[in-house]
């Protein structure tokens, strides 16, 4: 495990997330993203961009896609109501002998090596926690560590963005935090076009016409402000295709008309009776 030393205090980094996700379509948020982090002369910092929308519309993977393309190590950490300052920062743990060993977070691994932290759902935390990151997130950009008991100051690659469910505050924003998480992107659901490319790279075994049948789903569920997104789309496909491979019922259909029974059901399964008012004539 690597460890970096900070005013005679040894710290136990954490590694960099990897996922196997990719951006598909809607480009310009990529650009947008890649643009709050860019420096534009010896002065200038990089901005904090608030990543906004619906769940399951991609901001987390629309975050770490933007990282790729700079090349950077990704980090994540997962808000919480209960997260607390020295979740963020610095943890004592007891290691061998009874010795206290300080972990640095995703934050802090990110801030000392010059990484991108992703902040998900950042809404969630309370502004106890946000106020130990407001210097970080101004031209001072530093964290302190009461329990370690030393300032952290950030490499100057580093980035930091945060995503925020529309739907899922639990608490509002102190106004001093929301002016340091600037720009504001907005992240709304695809075209129908763009969301058949995701369907088709998250499930590039699932038969065209089963793609096409929950994207005509989809589509008629977001224009009646439905908050059924591409994720929900990907389970339904999913599932539809093991209960016509699992469930022996559905032998018992007509050929002809298995894919749909086994849709229906995986709509019903996945997003309750509701929604199958959205269910594509055929």
């Amino acid at each position: 495990m690597e460890t970096v030393t900070i005013e005679g205090v040894t710290l136990y980094l954490t590694r960099p997330d990897r996922l196997s996700v990719e951006w598909v379509g809607q480009e310009d948020l990529i650009d947008q993203v890649l643009a709050a982090w860019l420096i534009v002369e010896e002065n200038d910092l990089p901005l904090h961009p608030r990543l906004i929308g619906k769940p399951g519309v991609g901001k987390t993977t629309l975050a770490y896609a933007a990282a790729q393309r700079l090349g950077k190590e990704t980090y994540f950490f997962q808000a919480t109501m209960d997260t607390r300052p020295e979740d963020l920062i610095v943890t004592p743990v007891i290691a061998e002998q009874g010795k206290i060993r300080y972990m640095a977070s995703p934050l802090v691994t990110a801030m000392i090596r010059g990484g991108v932290l992703i902040l998900d759902e950042g809404n969630r935390m309370s502004e106890k926690s946000w106020a130990s990151l407001a210097p970080l997130l101004d031209n001072r950009r530093y964290v302190e560590s009461v329990i370690a008991g030393i300032k952290i100051p950030a490499h100057p690659d580093f980035r930091f963005c945060t995503t925020m469910n529309d739907d899922a505050s639990t608490f509002e924003l102190p106004e001093y935090i929301h002016s340091r998480l600037q720009p504001q992107i907005f992240i709304d659901f695809p075209e129908a076009e763009e969301e058949r490319l995701i369907l088709k790279k998250n499930l590039p075994f699932a038969p065209e016409d089963i793609l096409d049948y929950v994207v005509r789903f989809l589509q008629r569920a977001h224009r009646a402000q439905e908050r059924y997104t591409v994720r929900d789309g990907i389970n339904i496909a999913r599932y539809a295709l093991k209960s016509l491979e699992g469930l022996r019922v559905f032998k018992k259909i007509p050929a002809g008309e298995q894919k749909l029974a086994a849709l229906r059901l995986s709509v019903e399964m996945i997003l309750g009776g509701q929604a199958l008012d959205y269910l594509p004539k055929v």
